[in-house]
């Protein structure tokens, strides 16, 4: 059995099994073609944080699939009343097939799947969000960019972080600009820095957006505030003068380059209005990518426990 944690857990070519999963269910879904793959199975899904996209995809997938989502919030369960994880995870494991958490702390989701009987998978925490990775690598193929050069531009979190694995794993390069202050973890960059030796990914960190974009083939950031960091708006906002993607910062970028945004989107912050305009097309094919590149996981985290 195997769970899906962090995209350090996997190698390349199981990664790549699981983005050709995808690339088949989103061209039969297209189709109106629902194979049922995970027929009459239940994902129960655990949310301490809110969601659209991560809830939408999720219990959309599941049933596209041939299975059936619950939506568990912290508040309605006994989580939320000071369960232990462990606990939680020994009961709804032995009901259900699957699992997403959604949390904050890496901690409680590594917890929760050491004592579960199922597959556990990380529907985004505070240190990493791989389901949007593999849905960005999706979009990314989609739009012919196969070996890409990659900015990251922004705050060193968790999509910073998974930036690093993809990029390290499959074997691209990747520029990660963030203000000073707002760095990436350490040991994560040192390990991502080991896998990219592993595999041929080339990686760079630094403080300068500019020389980042340069000669890119795909720009991306995310939100400067995210959930929990509320308090400390006003300051991001100053510490982060300078890293808004706009038409100026862009157009460094290769003529060709897209951009991608995670979403929420704040515009007038992380990206300008302009710009997201401009590239809305790539954006929300990668907000419908969530979708298809989760029910490739699933799938092949199904599979998996059979071998």
């Amino acid at each position: 059995m195997r769970h899906f944690l962090t995209l350090s857990d996997f190698t390349q070519s199981e990664l790549q099994e699981m983005i050709e999963l995808a690339k088949t269910i989103k061209t039969q879904t297209k189709k109106r073609e629902f194979v049922p793959y995970l027929k009459n199975q239940t994902l129960a899904m655990i949310f301490e944080k809110s969601s659209t996209r991560t809830r939408v995809s999720f219990e959309t997938g599941i049933y596209q699939l041939g299975g059936t989502g619950l939506f568990l919030s912290s508040r309605d369960i006994q989580l939320g009343r000071g369960e232990p994880m462990k606990d939680t995870a020994r009961v709804i494991s032995r009901m259900v097939d699957m699992v997403m958490i959604r949390t904050f702390e890496q901690s409680k989701l590594e917890e929760f799947a050491k004592y579960s009987k199922v597959p556990v998978i990380n529907g985004l925490t505070d240190s990493f969000h791989p389901v949007q990775l593999m849905t960005d690598y999706l979009t990314m193929l989609e739009f012919g960019k196969t070996k890409p050069t990659v900015a990251y531009i922004g705050d060193g979190n968790n999509m910073a972080h998974s930036w690093l694995y993809l990029a390290a794993i499959m074997g691209f390069e990747l520029r990660v600009a963030t203000p000073k202050g707002y760095e990436c973890n350490k040991d994560i960059v040192a390990k991502a820095q080991e896998l990219a030796k592993e595999y041929g990914g080339k990686i760079s960190i630094g403080y300068d957006p500019k020389e980042a974009v340069t000669g890119v083939d795909v720009v991306t950031t995310d939100t400067w505030v995210s959930m929990g960091q509320e308090q400390e708006k006003a300051k991001r906002v100053a510490d982060f003068k300078g890293f808004m993607v706009d038409t100026e910062l862009f157009s460094l970028a290769k003529s060709d380059a897209i951009f991608l945004h995670c979403l929420p989107a704040y515009r007038g912050y992380e990206v300008s209005e302009e710009i997201f305009e401009a590239h809305a097309n790539e954006i929300f094919t990668e907000a419908e990518n969530r979708l298809h590149a989760q029910k490739g996981i699933m799938v092949w985290l199904d599979r998996a426990r059979d071998k």
